[in-house]
Formats: C-alpha cells, structure tokens, sequence
C-alpha cells in the first residue's frame, strides 16, 4: 500500500497507537507502553499487552539505553533524504527493557567509532524533510553519553 499523505515522511502524528509517542517527544519525554498488568514493556506500540491482553499505559522511560544495531546509510533511498546523507539509523535498547528496541538516528557520533552495547542517552530534535518544507515533528534521537 502506497503512502499518500502530503506530509510524507514525517511520522503521522494522527496514528492512535503512536500519537502518544509523538506527543510525549514533543514535550521531551520518552514514553514506552507499560502493561498494567503484568508491567511488561512493550513495543512496538499495540492496542493491548502482547502477553496478557492488558491494557497498556504509556509511560515515561528514562532516556539511556545502548546500541544494538546501526547502519550508516550513505545513498538516499528516497528524494526527501538526498540533503541528509550520510546518517546513522539505529536499534538502541532501553536501560528499563533491553527488548525494547527502538529504532532511531544516532547523532553528534562518529558513524565509524560506534561499537555494540555503546550507552547512549535520548536527544529530542526535529525531524525535518526539504520536501516537506515548513513542517517538522520533534523525535527521539540518541547520541553517545
């Protein structure tokens, strides 16, 4: 299914399982679902737990985590990333949940110093895009402690 929004490819901030998300880095919290029930973490956001179908609150996490995964893209797969390469996009696992990865940029690093299980601490910048001129969404990106 193609994208067809004009506002492509910042985030939707309308989507109801990620506009907490959005909304909680905006005003510079982190926040991750939490069940209610059993305090599982979880995500990728859902509209119950994945483990008991409890009811998930979001909850403000604090912001550390480490690398687990990365990748420097060098090649804009999109015309929206040609003024934005070369850039790191990363899994950083949370302090609170080492399962919860979220995927992310890596900023203010050198691409080629990063090493697996490096502490990074979350940084909220706006996302910006020449092809969506004037508009940006402010997101969690991570940078090395």
């Amino acid at each position: 299914m193609a994208v067809r929004r004009d506002d492509f490819p910042l985030p939707d901030l309308d989507d109801p399982l990620t506009a907490p998300f959005f909304a909680g880095a905006a005003r510079g919290e982190l926040l991750v679902p939490k069940c209610t029930a059993c305090g599982a973490y979880v995500w990728y956001p859902a509209a119950t737990c994945p483990h008991d179908a409890g009811e998930l609150e979001w909850t403000p996490v604090s912001g550390r985590g480490t690398l687990f995964s990365w990748a420097v893209v060098r090649r804009a797969f999109l015309p929206a990333f040609d003024d934005k390469v070369p850039f790191v996009t990363a899994l950083v696992a949370l302090d609170e949940d080492p399962a919860v990865r979220l995927c992310t940029y890596i900023v203010d690093a050198d691409a080629e110093s990063l090493t697996p299980d490096t502490p990074v601490h979350v940084q909220f910048r706006p996302l910006e895009f020449s092809t969506v001129p004037g508009r940006a969404v402010v997101v969690p990106m991570f940078s090395l402690k």
